[in-house]
């Protein structure tokens, strides 16, 4: 026995406390960096609550890692307390509607969160009910339950039918609720999500509106510091934060890459028995980082969405120059052959123009629509945002 291999490795120790590192850590109010006009927006807005009123509902907008969830869930959290010293009761749920995006799906989410069976009697099970009885739940258990409920609607573009914010934003006017009252937040990386809704629910839904900003280099410093307790004292190179920083600044502001790419680093020096986190494994975390979250994207998109990207970046590859446009059918071609490659039927060329668009919302390419000259009219020009190498590792990780 004394001769097996040990693979629990070596005893070079980098992480103090890796759970500062990970998306899900809700951090203290100190370790918010650069959003503190937003979390006074945010708190101005559901103020309300924290007496028993009804508070403003909000969308917020930014792009993704610009502090969104992060800030809905600290104020709302910070509410539950204040609220409590007025002897007011509020309850918080929180929904991702990328994972709940039915709202029936969404609803039993809401319900679960805020309920508890023995207080109220009442069961929220996973399936088996309409969707009109789950919304009757409920408005039982917040009536029971809470003077209000802030109910967080993360990624509230993907819900599948808006009609779970005219619910929400109506329960206490149309007599659902008698006893509480309800406020909503929904968090959107669409700007213009809001003018996809019915004017209905415009008017009664959005009553304040807040853009989050990319974070600059300095502020990703910050955040970055802010958390480098989770490392042991000394195993930060002094060029690693600042290298960080520099990466993801460069890429749209994006504080949870930033994050993400610090955590990753921190593994690959551990997995290579380092004492130290280096820039080169800063370097390498850039990579791997890409590669997991297209993977992530990547594998949750239909087979002919991944053939039209793998088209994409293989057609990247062969132009020359940095940041080459792909025309639309230029990519369309390249797919059908990638079909037959796989002998799969291909799509007809309008869906594919659809896909394009899907990938775009997704972050994943750019478009621009460019006049071809007189009588011939517009065409797309399509750009990978990121390396078309890590594009194609990314489809093959998720297949």
């Amino acid at each position: 026995m004394s001769d097996s291999t040990d693979y629990f490795g070596s005893e070079n120790e980098i992480f103090r406390n890796k759970e500062l590192l990970q998306v899900s850590h809700l951090p203290d109010g100190d370790r918010i960096i650069g959003r503190e006009d937003e979390l006074t927006n945010l708190a101005n807005a559901i103020k309300p609550a924290t007496r028993g009123n009804t508070p403003n509902n909000v969308l917020v907008y930014g792009k993704t890692g610009t502090g969104k969830s992060l800030c809905s869930k600290f104020i709302t959290n910070q509410a539950i307390d204040r609220a409590e010293g007025n002897d007011v009761s509020i309850g918080v749920a929180y929904v991702d509607c990328l994972q709940e995006s039915t709202e029936t799906q969404a609803v039993q989410s809401t319900g679960h969160q805020l309920n508890d069976s023995l207080e109220t009697d009442i069961s929220i099970p996973h399936s088996g009910l309409s969707t009109a009885e789950y919304y009757r739940r409920l408005w039982r258990i917040i009536d029971t339950r809470y003077d209000v409920a802030l109910i967080i609607l993360d990624e509230v573009d993907k819900i599948e039918d808006d009609d779970i914010l005219m619910q929400l934003s109506r329960a206490v006017e149309s007599g659902k609720l008698t006893s509480s009252t309800v406020g909503v937040i929904g968090i959107s990386n669409k700007v213009r999500y809001k003018d996809s809704l019915d004017e209905r629910i415009k008017s009664s839904l959005c009553e304040r509106e807040y853009v989050f900003s990319p974070y600059d280099a300095t502020q990703i410093r910050q955040i970055l510091r802010s958390r480098s307790d989770a490392f042991h004292e000394g195993v930060l190179e002094d060029g690693v934060v600042p290298r960080v920083a520099a990466l993801a600044a460069r890429e749209h502001g994006d504080a949870r890459k930033a994050i993400d790419i610090l955590r990753f680093a921190g593994e690959i020096a551990e997995e290579n028995d380092l004492e130290t986190v280096t820039e080169d494994c800063v370097d390498q975390a850039h990579e791997r980082e890409e590669t997991s979250r297209l993977a992530e994207l990547i594998s949750k998109s239909p087979s002919h969405a991944k053939l039209v990207l793998e088209a994409m970046a293989l057609l990247t590859q062969q132009k020359t120059g940095e940041d080459a446009p792909v025309t639309t059918n230029e990519a369309y071609d390249l797919y059908k052959r990638l079909c037959e490659r796989d002998q799969s039927d291909h799509l007809k060329l309008r869906r594919v123009r659809d896909i394009l668009s899907e990938l775009e919302f997704l972050s994943i390419i750019d478009q621009e629509r460019k006049w071809a000259g007189k009588g011939k009219g517009n065409y797309m020009e399509n750009r990978l945002i990121d390396d078309p190498e890590v594009i194609i590792a990314a489809c093959n990780e998720s297949e």
